[in-house]
């Protein structure tokens, strides 16, 4: 039988800058408890999805600095 993976809403982010927006999302999912992070974190890794944040770099398309702003609050 196929193991369907679990996802929890983190939220939503946007900026004008991509690869600030592509860290933030990452460093989101990489501060989920470890029993939601493995599935996941494995995924990512043994797949290279971590390369698209220092390609964006590489491109000049951002450092990957952001400040998180809460819109609720």
């Amino acid at each position: 039988m196929k193991k369907l993976a679990v996802l929890f809403c983190l939220g939503l982010l946007a900026g004008a800058v991509w690869a600030a927006a592509e860290q933030a999302s990452i460093d989101m999912v990489y501060q989920l408890p470890e029993d939601e992070l493995h599935d996941l974190k494995e995924r990512i890794e043994s797949r290279e999805g971590l390369r698209q944040l220092s390609y964006m770099k590489e491109m000049g398309m951002g450092d990957g600095q952001y400040e998180l702003v809460d819109l609720d609050k």
